[in-house]
């Protein structure tokens, strides 16, 4: 499949994962859309793409359903949708579990996706494709770990489900283990680059992964025309240890 002025929506586009593959797509001539809820934040992505025709930004908070519905009416038809919309991890023994902090997790791992699906419909092209982000976390939790296991777990069933009913459109998700990302440097800071190399020297691939390495495989995902209703693991062998 050529992506040659294909329009690609990313929410959690502005940093991260989801820089990651707006870069990647654009080098094989897709158009991007990133989304996020700062605007400032988008500018500066759309600056360091350096592709501004085909780079535009829309800032939307997508846990807001009003703010979807405008998004979409805004952007028109489109041909992929990738969400990579991620939130510091909320870990808490099941006893001491805080109703709103876990509630603000399963709406941006959950709700986002949900949302945005909903929304796209009569938008996005039929046969096009939609790519959900889960994580590590569902294969290996921590201590505490149950609320963002079992969102992020949820996602795979989700786009089982999906696959079926939105068919020949293809619905999958993409589960990354770690990787250097900004938000990293907000969960563990200055004991980031010790943590690399220790879980580095554990990993079957030997290292921790950048974005650029995970965007290839939303792009298989976007272009692999009869891969639907599948979890794509790229954790390094992660999972394994």
């Amino acid at each position: 499949m050529s992506l040659q002025n294909q329009k690609v929506i990313i929410v959690g586009g502005s940093s991260g994962i989801g820089f990651g593959v707006a870069a990647e797509l654009l080098s094989r001539g897709a158009e991007v859309v990133l989304v996020g809820r700062s605007a400032e934040k988008l500018k500066r992505a759309q600056e360091r793409l350096g592709s501004e025709s085909r780079v535009r930004v829309a800032a939307t908070d997508a846990r807001q359903e009003d703010q979807v519905v405008q998004l979409f009416a805004t952007i028109g038809t489109f041909d992929h949708l990738v969400t990579t919309s991620g939130i510091l991890p909320y870990n808490a023994p099941i006893g001491a579990v805080d109703a709103t902090k876990a509630r603000e997790l399963i709406d941006t791992i959950m709700m986002i996706p949900l949302l945005l699906t909903k929304h796209s419909q009569g938008r996005l092209r039929t046969g096009g494709s939609i790519t959900f982000t889960s994580g590590i976390s569902k294969d290996r939790p921590g201590p505490g770990g149950a609320v963002v296991a079992a969102a992020a777990g949820s996602l795979s069933y989700l786009a089982r489900a999906l696959a079926l009913e939105l068919g020949p459109t293809r619905v999958n998700v993409v589960s990354p283990g770690w990787v250097d990302t900004p938000m990293w440097d907000a969960i563990v800071g200055e004991a980031k680059k010790g943590m690399w190399e220790q879980m580095g020297k554990r990993l079957p691939a030997g290292r921790i992964a950048s974005p650029a390495d995970v965007a290839k495989a939303y792009v298989y995902l976007i272009e692999s025309e009869l891969t639907t209703g599948t979890t794509l693991s790229i954790d390094g062998g992660h999972a394994l240890i």
